[in-house]
């Protein structure tokens, strides 16, 4: 899955230039955690977050009154808070790239730039797992089936047989890459089924098939 699919084209942007004042009513008036900053050419030149905002801020305990403070946050620029030269990622990676650095390096998104550098979006946490969420297909319910076999060439087929052979439909096949006794994990999921016919299923997938569990998900 490419991130560009996934990634948010509506991005609020702001620039260097910019007051922290202006940058943390942006945030609060459209609802988002973190804004790239741009530059004229549209290129990616730091990032500025929420807590950016709030570790500039003085603090409660401050002596300041209100006026004092707005007067600070309206000369304090973005440019003075942001990280410079942020991560970043191609609209054309796959997402699991977005997310193996977000996870590596703990940030919650990342702009996303084209072939000349330009930014093109954002990719969140959130849309990671909206991501995860489909490519597993557990928001369409049905039943996962969870089986250990050898780590071997054809090992999926007598699987796949039995449930053809019991008219099940597959949402999708899954596989872990780790082994453990010379055994890996496979994660089938199906559609919902008759009571009686599920019932089956699980009979006959419960011999030899290497099952380990089944459970229902809910949508």
């Amino acid at each position: 899955m490419l991130i560009q699919n996934w990634m948010t084209r509506d991005v609020v942007t702001i620039a260097p230039e910019t007051s922290m004042l202006k940058a943390s009513k942006l945030m609060k008036e459209r609802s988002v955690r973190r804004l790239p900053v741009v530059n004229a050419e549209g290129k990616v030149v730091g990032i500025i977050s929420d807590r950016d905002v709030k570790e500039a801020s003085p603090s409660k305990a401050t002596s300041l009154d209100m006026y004092e403070i707005y007067y600070l946050l309206s000369e304090l620029k973005v440019k003075d808070v942001m990280t410079p030269c942020p991560l970043t990622v191609s609209e054309d990676d796959l997402i699991e790239v977005a997310a193996h650095i977000m996870e590596e390096k703990k940030v919650g998104g990342l702009p996303v730039v084209n072939a000349a550098g330009k930014l093109v979006g954002i990719i969140t946490d959130s849309d990671v797992f909206k991501a995860l969420l489909r490519f597993t297909g557990a928001s369409l319910g049905g039943l996962l089936l969870a089986f250990e076999r050898p780590d071997r060439s054809g090992e999926l087929r007598p699987l796949l047989d039995t449930l053809y052979a019991h008219e099940a439909s597959l949402i999708n096949v899954l596989s872990t890459h780790e082994t453990q006794n010379g055994l890996r994990r496979f994660y089938i999921r199906i559609r919902p089924m008759e009571a009686a016919k599920e019932a089956e299923l699980i009979s006959a997938l419960s011999g030899d098939a290497g099952l380990v569990f089944w459970r229902q998900s809910a949508r």
